[in-house]
């Protein structure tokens, strides 16, 4: 994943920021503390870092798109937990169904429509789980 520098929602510039401007004393508390997020600072787009490092989770999101990607990772999380699944072993699932490789599988990458998918295949698998 490329570091971003254009925010595709507004234009704006995207610069490595520390969490505190978004989540201000809150960092600690959420495991922030010494760690980066690119931001938008004109339209609030954005993308933490992998643990240490300066490397994105995925790609810039406004709010719409991070509030659906964390309830994508919450049904898919509950979703492979409860199949008895590894993590490693769900992404490769997800991969296969969605029809890419399970590196590329990454919610974090996903947009809307995508992220909806996961929500249906995981509701589907749960039915014939169920079944």
């Amino acid at each position: 994943m490329k570091n971003p520098i254009i925010c595709r929602y507004c234009g704006g510039k995207i610069t490595l920021a520390d969490p505190r401007e978004i989540f201000g004393d809150s960092v600690e508390r959420l495991g922030l503390d010494g760690e980066y997020i690119y931001l938008c600072r004109t339209c609030n787009a954005r993308v933490g870092c992998h643990k240490g490092t300066t490397r994105p989770l995925g790609n810039v999101a406004n709010e719409v798109l991070r509030l659906k990607r964390r309830e994508t990772h919450q049904i898919f999380d509950t979703f492979w937990s409860e199949a008895g699944m590894t993590r490693t072993r769900a992404y490769q699932w997800l991969g296969q169904q969605m029809g890419m490789s399970a590196r590329k599988a990454h919610i974090g990458s996903f947009e809307m429509d995508q992220c909806q998918q996961v929500i249906d295949l995981c509701q589907l698998g749960a039915d014939r789980k169920a079944a």
